[in-house]
């Protein structure tokens, strides 16, 4: 199965802590775990955007992946 993976920081201290990285890995190893393939270009983040707004250049990336196939 081909896979794509969403991770979003809402604070520029939270990325400074690198809890984004933290969730990349962890959603890395559920790949992993299932054996799906995950593309480099399939992997999408938001550093330092509030979850409460959906207009986000990662989330529209992926949005935009979606609709592409």
């Amino acid at each position: 199965m081909r896979v794509g993976i969403y991770a979003r920081v809402s604070t520029l201290r939270q990325a400074q802590q690198q809890t984004i990285e933290q969730q990349l890995e962890r959603l890395h190893e559920h790949v992993r775990v299932h054996a799906w393939e995950l593309k480099p270009e399939h992997i999408f983040r938001d550093d330092g955007y509030s979850g409460s707004t959906l207009n986000r250049p990662g989330l529209d990336q992926l949005r935009d992946r979606i609709k592409a196939g």
